[in-house]
C-alpha cells in the first residue's frame, strides 16, 4: 500500500548563549572548561538573600540578534519565574520571559534547498532571554555510577529563538540553522559551539497526512539531545517516518493524544520517548519580584541598528569583488565571524596580495586559533605582522616554509618579525654560496642532470629536500633555476 500524501511541519526552538564576559545576573565568568562547580556564587546558586542583577550587555546582544532576525524590539520588557524541580536547577525555577519576550515577530530568509532560484522566508514567533541551567552528568554507558552535578553552566546568560512551524523538510531545516548560525557569529552575539554548548536545538515535528480529501494531524513531538547540524537532519528523517508508521499502526492524532518529549541517540540513529511534554501552565509562569521591567527607548535600538554594519551575505559578496577571491574561499572567512573578516581585511589591504591573505588565514591562522583554543581577537600574530610577513614572501625574502615557521614562532611566542627572524637563525643566502651548494648537489645526484637532459625539469624537484638538508634558508625557486641553468650550460 502506497503512502498517502504527506507534509511535514517543523519548527526549531534555538537556544544561543550569548557571548558574555560573564553570567546574566551574577558577575561569575561564563568561560568555557573550568573545573566544576568553580565558576558560582550565591546568585547563581539560588541562595536565600542573594539578589539578581540584569547583565546590560546581553540586552544589547539580544537587541542586536533580535534586529538581524528582523524582529521587533517592544518598549517594554519583563522577566518572569519559570517553575519546575530538577537537580541541576539549583534555585527551582528558571528567570525567563513569558508574555513580553524581548524580540517578537521577526523572519529568517532562506535559500531553498529545492530550487536554487528560490528563496523561503520562515517566520520568527519571538526571541526570548533566559537563564541557562547547570549540567548533569550521567553514567549513560552502565548507568550504575552516580550522577554528577556541574552548577558552572547555571545563569548564563541565553537567547532562545522560536521559529513559527514554517520549515516542511529536514534540509529546510539545516538551512535556516546554517544561516542563524552565520548571523550570530558575525555580529559577535555568539560563538555557537555546538560541542561547548552555546548552540542548542529543539526540533517540533509532526505530520499533516492527507486521507481523502481529510487533513490528519499526528501528535506533536519535540526531539531533544541533538548536538550537531548533521544530527538534527538525520532526527528529523527518522521522525517523520516513525511518525507515519505510528499513525498507520495506532491512528493516534493530535486531537486525541498530546504533545511528547523525545531524545535522539546518535548511535542508533533512532529517536526515543522521554517524558509527556509539559505545557506552559505546568511551569506556573508568574512575573519575577526581584527583577523590575525593562524600558528599552527606540533611539537606543536605532543606534543599534545603525551598528549592525554588513550582511554575511554583502560582506561575501565584498570580499570577493574587493580582493578577487573565489565565492568558496569569502564563504569560509565570513564563517568566522565579523572579527575575522575584520582580520583579513587588515592583511588583504596591508600586503596587497588578497588571495595570498585568503589562503594563510584559513590553512596557518584557522588551524593555530583551533589548536591553541583562542578568538581571533586575542590571537599572538597581528593582522599587520601577517601582511608584513606575507609581503617578505612575495618579495622573495622569505620562502613560504621559513615564512609559516616566523608564524610559528610568533603564534606561540609573540614578539616582533625581525625578533623571531633571528631567534629562528633565519638569514639571507648569497647566490655564490647557493651556487656553490647546486654544484655539489649536482655532482652527487648525476641521474638527476640525466633526466633533466632527457626532458624531465621535475627531477631537479629531488634536489630540493637535500639543498633544504644542508642550508635551512635556501630559496627551492632560486635552487631550482640555478640548477636548470647549470645543467642546460653543462
Amino acid at each position: 500500500m502506497s503512502q498517502l500524501p504527506t507534509t511535514t511541519i517543523i519548527g526549531l526552538e534555538v537556544h544561543v548563549q550569548l557571548k558574555t564576559a560573564t553570567k546574566l545576573f551574577c558577575g561569575c565568568s561564563t568561560k568555557f572548561g573550568s573545573p566544576p562547580n568553580t565558576q558560582v556564587c550565591p546568585v547563581c546558586l539560588g541562595l536565600p538573600g542573594a539578589l539578581p542583577v540584569i547583565n546590560e550587555h546581553a540586552i544589547e546582544l539580544a537587541i542586536r540578534a533580535g534586529l538581524a532576525i528582523n524582529c521587533d524590539i517592544p518598549p517594554l520588557t519583563k522577566w518572569d519565574r519559570k517553575q519546575y524541580f530538577y537537580p541541576d536547577l539549583p534555585k527551582g525555577y528558571q528567570i525567563s520571559q513569558f508574555d513580553l519576550p524581548i524580540c517578537a515577530d521577526g523572519c529568517l530568509e532562506i535559500a531553498d534547498p529545492a530550487d536554487d532560484d528560490s528563496t523561503r522566508k520562515i517566520g520568527i514567533t519571538r526571541a526570548h532571554l533566559e537563564e541557562d541551567a547547570g549540567k548533569s552528568m550521567h553514567d549513560e554507558a552502565a548507568g550504575r555510577a552516580d550522577s554528577r552535578i556541574d552548577l558552572n553552566r547555571c545563569g548564563t546568560p541565553l537567547l532562545e529563538i522560536v521559529s513559527e512551524p514554517d520549515l516542511r523538510t529536514a534540509e529546510e531545516a539545516l538551512a535556516y540553522l546554517t544561516k542563524l548560525k552565520e548571523m550570530m557569529t558575525h555580529l559577535g552575539v555568539s560563538d555557537c559551539e555546538m560541542q561547548e554548548g552555546s548552540l542548542r536545538v529543539d526540533a517540533n515535528v509532526n505530520l499533516h497526512i492527507d486521507k481523502h480529501g481529510e487533513r490528519i494531524a499526528t501528535p506533536i513531538v519535540e526531539v531533544k539531545n541533538m548536538n550537531s547540524f548533521r544530527n538534527v537532519v538525520a532526527a528529523l528523517h527518522f521522525e517523520v517516518d516513525r511518525q507515519y508508521a505510528e499513525w498507520e499502526e495506532t491512528g493516534n492524532t493530535i486531537e486525541t493524544h498530546g504533545k511528547r518529549t523525545f531524545g535522539w541517540n546518535d548511535v542508533k540513529g533512532v529517536t526515543y520517548p522521554q517524558r509527556e511534554k509539559e505545557e506552559s501552565a505546568d511551569y506556573r509562569y508568574f512575573p519575577c519580584p526581584d527583577l523590575l521591567p525593562i524600558r528599552i527607548p527606540s533611539e537606543r535600538v536605532e543606534e543599534i541598528r545603525a551598528s549592525l554594519g554588513e550582511t554575511p551575505e554583502e560582506t561575501r559578496e565584498r570580499l570577493q569583488s574587493q580582493y578577487g577571491i573565489k565565492a568558496y574561499d569569502a564563504d569560509v572567512i565570513v564563517s568566522q565571524g565579523r572579527g575575522m573578516v575584520q582580520y583579513y581585511d587588515a592583511v588583504a589591504m596591508a600586503c596587497g596580495d588578497g588571495k595570498r591573505a585568503s589562503s594563510w588565514i584559513q590553512q596557518d591562522v584557522m588551524r593555530s586559533l583551533k589548536e591553541q583554543g583562542g578568538d581571533i581577537e586575542s590571537f599572538g600574530v597581528t593582522a599587520e605582522q601577517l601582511a608584513q610577513l606575507l609581503s617578505k614572501v612575495s618579495s622573495g625574502e622569505l620562502t613560504n616554509d621559513r615564512a609559516r615557521d616566523v608564524f610559528k614562532h610568533l603564534s606561540e611566542n609573540g614578539g616582533g618579525i625581525d625578533e623571531a627572524i633571528k631567534a629562528l637563525g633565519i638569514e639571507a643566502v648569497d647566490d655564490s654560496e647557493m651556487e656553490t651548494l647546486v654544484k655539489e648537489l649536482l655532482a652527487a645526484n648525476p641521474k638527476v642532470v640525466d633526466d633533466v637532459k632527457n626532458g624531465n625539469q621535475k627531477a631537479v624537484g629531488s634536489l630540493i629536500g637535500q639543498a633544504r638538508s644542508k642550508n635551512p634558508n635556501a630559496n627551492p625557486q632560486i635552487i631550482r633555476e640555478i640548477a636548470l641553468r647549470l645543467i642546460e650550460n653543462a
